[in-house]
């Protein structure tokens, strides 16, 4: 496997496939993920949570045969119950080390690219935690490792421990709260954002506007209608938002169809001719808004 020993040595390409949307029975997802990969989408993101583990196996056996070109990611924290109808968080050193054998095990893989802490508070043993990540980057199981965490109080204190790979987080024209603290504050690390929720569950595309976060449907309706007017895609105007962040590296969509893999590989391509004086513009049009918990 690649020797990473620094986080920013870690390549991770500007789109990864979000596996969480994949369809449960592996034949339909096999398809979308070949196909993802032979439209040049090679980094895929996953959990041990999602299906009970089954989307791990799901992907393990679809990217068997080309797993030294790919980038893969899962996460690890929820532990399901003994009755398998909920899940409990567990971010101790034993449950991660017994996790991490069971993920391996699913992606069919002997290392993990990007191992991530899917979850995290304040209260967590966050020395324990980096301990236990790094052990796993010296047996060669993991490259390495990262969060998935929108609270920047979290963020400010594992980096004052320790520098992640990436932190995963949730940003769009309707969450801006990462442009306050948390980008600033990994501008000046290696680690890389990775986003989730670039198109706001859909509502930016092709699902009726709703109500998001503090945004009333009208709202966003109204901000919907601000996109669209720039001349592009949606999808494309929001691939663009993402990524012309210096802070992020990548941006985590999830796709169940072929033709949603086929748009996004569009939209991406489309991206790259949009000006950033047009992305500037379009933030001081749309409104802010701000963490209020976890500051």
């Amino acid at each position: 496997m690649p020797d990473s020993a620094d986080p920013s040595l870690l390549f991770l390409p500007p789109i990864a496939l979000g596996c969480m949307s994949l369809p449960h029975t592996y034949p339909e997802s096999e398809k979308i993920i070949h196909h993802a990969i032979d439209l040049g989408i090679g980094f895929f993101d996953t959990a041990d949570l999602y299906q009970k583990g089954k989307n791990e196996e799901n992907v393990g056996r679809a990217v068997r045969t080309k797993r030294s070109q790919l980038v893969l990611a899962t996460k690890v924290g929820n532990q399901w119950t003994p009755s398998a109808t909920s899940w409990t968080w567990n971010p101790r050193k034993g449950y991660i080390l017994s996790a991490v054998e069971q993920s391996l095990k699913r992606l069919r893989t002997d290392y993990i690219d990007l191992y991530q802490l899917h979850g995290g508070t304040m209260d967590d043993p966050w020395e324990e935690i980096i301990e236990t990540f790094d052990l796993l980057k010296s047996q060669g199981k993991i490259r390495e490792f990262g969060i998935s965490s929108i609270r920047p109080n979290v963020i400010r204190n594992l980096l004052d421990l320790k520098t992640p790979a990436t932190v995963m987080l949730q940003y769009s024209p309707l969450d801006r709260r990462p442009e306050e603290t948390i980008f600033p504050m990994l501008e000046g690390t290696a680690t890389r954002a990775l986003v989730r929720g670039a198109f706001a569950k859909g509502i930016l595309i092709d699902k009726p506007a709703a109500v998001f976060l503090d945004f009333t449907a009208e709202k966003v309706a109204q901000i919907k209608a601000e996109i669209a007017q720039f001349g592009f895609s949606p999808e494309a105007i929001l691939i663009r938002f993402g990524l012309v962040e210096p802070a992020v590296s990548s941006l985590v969509v999830g796709a169940s169809s072929h033709s949603q893999v086929e748009k996004l590989q569009k939209a991406l391509v489309e991206s790259r001719s949009i000006p950033e004086e047009l992305l500037a513009r379009m933030k001081s049009i749309l409104p802010k808004n701000f963490y209020q918990d976890h500051r």
